[in-house]
């Protein structure tokens, strides 16, 4: 058998030139569609760095640990990016972006993956029961999107201590299925879960790849800061309304680095990474991102509760249900990512003309 084609991971640092221009913008009055426009592009690149680094620390500690943390840090961007919204009182935009990350790691990333890779490789093989955990993690997750819905629905009357009591209690069950899953698949069933060893050796040292991660982590504060005051203004200037923006633009913004790497793993028929990049970062938005959300905004004096419109839970719902019977049979081919993206669009074309939350 011929040696497996390694592509380059894609060179995005050169947008970070677009950090710098949006401070240097910040400080000029009027300009709050040029600082959101620089500070997202800035978020890329930052995100990369995230990723990157995290892979060379996970490479120095093991399969195990590298796991662990990959599994931890994987979507750092979206959440520092998601608290700066809450601590600027976008709440709405927090929480359609939360469901757009699901939405755009499912059908997006999932689709772009599957069709660049079936069109390298006729058919591609992934691990079915790492698929398999994942989808019902994500149909759990459904669960706690649906029944604060029909809860407000049902009781009509409510006081606002009722919802957060309600919200609170679907996102503690929410982490706690989550961490019971990383042990699940970390620690007593790790054997059913393990992917193929890539050969990959780390080429960063330790030291360097500590200090990436952090410093990339305080940037994506600093942008992420930018990016929400100047979050309202932009958007009257590019009359897109908070819901098109939260579901589609923020999470592709936060996971940009990620669809790259995603994609890259699927042309190197690297399937198994690439679900858990795609699937895995969906699952772990659901059951610990936004529940972890919903404990920091009664924190930061700013709440967030756990019922989501009608769309969203639609939407998170039907595409958890096309990405089960597209996995469950652990291969795959290009049209399966055609039927993905063709979804994503679906969903992207409806959310454009809902004019407000």
């Amino acid at each position: 058998m011929p040696p497996r084609r390694r592509l380059p991971r894609p060179r995005l640092h050169w947008l970070l030139i677009a950090g710098p221009a949006s401070w240097l913008l910040a400080l000029l009055p009027h300009r709050e569609l040029a600082v959101f426009l620089t500070s997202a592009i800035a978020l890329i690149p930052l995100a990369d760095l995230i990723g990157a680094s995290t892979e060379q620390i996970g490479l120095h500690a093991g399969p195990r640990v590298g796991g662990l943390l990959n599994a931890t840090f994987g979507n750092l961007t979206e959440l520092i990016l998601s608290v700066l919204l809450l601590l600027n009182n976008q709440v709405k935009v927090v929480k359609t972006s939360l469901t757009g990350s699901i939405l755009g790691n499912l059908l997006l990333v999932m689709g772009l993956s599957l069709l660049a890779g079936g069109m390298y490789h006729r058919t591609q093989r992934y691990n079915a029961a790492a698929a398999g955990v994942h989808a019902t993690s994500l149909t759990l997750a459904v669960i706690g999107l649906l029944m604060p819905a029909l809860f407000l629905l049902t009781t009509g009357a409510h006081s606002v201590i009722q919802r957060e009591v309600v919200s609170a209690i679907v996102a503690g069950v929410l982490i706690a299925v989550y961490l019971a899953a990383l042990v699940f698949t970390r620690v007593t069933h790790e054997h059913l879960f393990r992917t193929p060893k890539s050969g990959e050796q780390a080429t960063w040292p330790l030291r360097t790849a500590l200090l990436v991660l952090a410093g990339a982590a305080v940037f994506v504060a600093v942008e992420s800061e930018l990016l929400a005051h100047a979050l309202a203004p932009a958007l009257r200037a590019l009359g897109l309304s908070q819901f098109f923006v939260g579901l589609i633009l923020v999470p592709i913004i936060g996971n940009a680095a990620e669809h790259s790497s995603a994609v890259r793993f699927a042309l190197q028929d690297r399937l198994d990474v690439t679900l858990e990049v795609a699937i895995g970062s969906s699952t772990q938005i659901a059951l610990f991102v936004a529940p972890a959300l919903v404990f920091i905004g009664l924190a930061v004096g700013h709440p967030m509760d756990f019922v989501f419109t009608n769309f969203e839970v639609a939407a998170v719902g039907l595409s958890t249900l096309i990405v089960t019977f597209i996995s469950h049979d652990g291969r795959s081919n290009w049209l399966e990512g055609a039927q993905l993206l063709a979804a994503y669009l679906i969903m992207a074309a409806s959310s454009f003309f809902i004019g407000s939350l």
